[in-house]
């Protein structure tokens, strides 16, 4: 097999490595192939080209493997969809490569966190098992990880786009919202994207869908999979007189002894525990993390608490949907928005406007971000987050928390949201020791 790979990041490597330790070869082309590229592509012993050359060599290989990041309109992918090229992701090449079991876990919203949920639960029961994918493992490489029964998979959209035989055992689709419109020509075709994760699971596969988002229980009525349903109060696995109830088994846990117990943190813990027991894993198990498991950094973490403010860090809402979890689990909020938009209409958090003390807009989406509270919010405006910090200070009052939530990437001020999220608790901590 000859692969064309797009993108040298951290998959693309991966993915040509594997490739070459089973006889395929590789060509890699890369949009910018700098000095740091070119040295990962002699390592590798492959030859790499630039983006001018990419749509030629498609009609010269086997399979075209774009890197995650890659976007679906990119010259090389539509030349191979024009050509019959085939495309897979590195979720296709696991696939065809090995037959070990997956629990796999997409959605917009919440991905991570349950992936790490369900990583936990079926370690804590006895499980051997491994987190891969959409973080610092490719899929691909933890194919040769000794002793693994089964592997947990994040599956971002971009990775199941181009999947085929990629089946799951248990596949959960979290929920949907508008996202990565700059990398999807539209609506639609992100929500197949997101369907793939059931295309090719069979009878004995199980769906987990959530029973409170109409478009993922719509594909999930469509699939051949059995299915498995949660919400927080409609489903299989649902929130009653405040107990996460799970068919047959009852009581999972009482929220109210739970560290993270936001509406949203409820839903995750219910879809994770759906998605575990229903591949067999123990239902003590699952009571045991949900009780110890104190959240993912840049989600909804507090960084300060003085003066009856507290202050959160949700770096890593980057939707709008996002910052609407978020928000709803407070009663009076000071949010700090804004970033880069990928694209998305944020104007659907103005009926937030009841629970918003104040609204501080940041980044290249600031003015968005006050169009989108005009009338329902005071909004202020921020050129760097030592302001936004001191403004959302201002505005706030004791009983408030102020939340960074911004509903945009971080690229306009930062590298990632980690680095956006890190900053913020930094000013905030300076803020609040420089406080007489």
């Amino acid at each position: 097999m000859h692969g064309l790979v797009i993108g040298l990041g951290v998959t693309g490597e991966a993915v040509t490595r594997q490739l070459q330790r089973r006889g395929g070869t590789v060509t890699v082309t890369d949009d910018r192939p700098g000095p740091a590229v070119r040295d990962r592509a002699q390592e590798l012993r492959v030859p790499v080209a630039g983006a001018e050359e990419a749509v030629a060599l498609v009609a010269e290989v086997d399979v075209v493997l774009p890197s995650p990041g890659v976007p679906f309109g990119h010259p090389a992918v539509q030349a191979a969809l024009r050509q019959g090229v085939p495309i897979w992701s590195e979720f296709e090449l696991a696939a065809r490569w090995d037959s070990r079991p997956v629990v796999a876990v997409t959605g917009t919203n919440g991905k991570t966190t349950v992936t790490t949920l369900i990583t936990d639960m079926l370690v804590e029961s006895g499980r051997k098992v491994v987190a891969a994918g959409n973080n610092e493992l490719p899929l691909v490489d933890a194919l040769d990880l000794p002793g693994v029964e089964a592997f947990v998979v994040e599956a971002s959209s971009f990775r199941l786009q181009f999947t085929e035989s990629f089946r799951p055992a248990v596949g959960a689709w979290l929920n949907l919202s508008p996202d990565h419109l700059d990398w999807h020509p539209s609506l639609e075709h992100y929500t197949a994207a997101k369907a793939r994760i059931w295309t090719a699971q069979g009878p004995d596969d199980l769906a987990v869908a959530n029973a409170e988002d109409p478009v993922v229980l719509e594909h999930a009525r469509k699939g051949s999979a059995g299915t498995v349903t949660f919400g927080l109060h409609e489903g299989d696995f649902r929130l009653v007189a405040g107990e996460l109830r799970a068919p047959e088994h009852g009581c999972i846990a009482r929220a109210d002894e739970l560290p993270r117990r936001l509406p949203h943190d409820l839903v995750n813990g219910l879809a994770a525990c759906a998605s575990v027991i229903s591949f067999g894993g123990d239902p003590a198990s699952c009571s045991a993390v949900l009780r110890r498991f104190e959240g993912l950094p840049h989600r909804v973490r507090l960084v300060g608490d003085s003066g009856g403010v507290r202050w959160y860090d949700d770096s890593k809402a980057t939707t709008p949907a996002s910052v609407l979890a978020a928000v709803n689990g407070f009663d009076s909020v000071v949010l700090i928005a804004g970033g880069r938009n990928k694209g998305l209409d944020l104007r659907v958090l103005a009926p937030l406007g009841p629970r918003l003390r104040g609204v501080v807009a940041i980044g290249e989406a600031a003015q968005a971000v006050a169009d989108a509270f005009a009338g329902v919010a005071p909004v202020s405006t921020a050129t760097s987050m030592e302001e936004a910090v001191e403004r959302a200070a201002f505005m706030a009052e004791p009983g408030d928390a102020v939340i960074l939530s911004p509903g945009c990437a971080s690229y306009d001020w930062y590298n990632n949201y980690g680095e956006r999220g890190d900053h913020f608790a930094s000013v905030v901590g300076h803020h609040l020791r420089a406080r007489p």
